[in-house]
């Protein structure tokens, strides 16, 4: 289904590449980890599940910048072998339908609201949270982990 309105931000192949690079280097914060089950491990660069079988890594990230009171750094994967980044940026990604919450904050990286999306429709929430016009930009999580997922941004 068309956004319309708003945008999927996937994480950057940059940051994918790098997190295969500091793999490669030895990161101790970096593990190369094969799925054993499915929906354990999504990607957020092609933002698709990783089957059983596939080799993701599990890196840190920082969704907001250091200096604000809601930065935090937590836990995410990528494939380990390249994959293609999330293109139909016009479109709600359909692996992620159910059991995310979503952050709106405002252009100081401030929380102003949120909204758990577990069965109802994500395009009808994000259409929402963007009528406040204070809203700069919406994350993506996990309801159960709390791990980023992607970011969602005005067109």
């Amino acid at each position: 289904m068309k956004t319309s309105g708003f945008r999927i931000v996937p994480v950057s192949t940059e940051i994918a590449d790098a997190a295969r690079r500091e793999l490669n280097m030895g990161a101790a914060d970096h593990a190369l980890i094969t799925v054993d089950s499915p929906q354990s491990s999504p990607c957020r660069h092609c933002l698709r599940w990783a089957q059983p079988g596939e080799r993701v890594i599990l890196f840190p990230y920082s969704a907001i910048p250091s200096g604000h009171p809601y930065s935090e750094t937590g836990p995410i994967f990528v494939h380990a072998n390249e994959c293609q980044r999330y293109s139909a940026t016009n479109e709600y990604p359909a692996d992620f339908r159910e059991g995310r919450v979503f952050r709106a904050y405002d252009s100081n990286y401030n929380i102003i609201d949120a909204e758990i999306v577990n069965g109802s429709e994500p395009e009808a929430v994000i259409r929402t949270l963007f009528q406040n016009g204070e809203t700069a930009f919406i994350d993506v999580r996990s309801v159960t982990r709390g791990c980023f997922t992607f970011r969602v941004e005005p067109a």
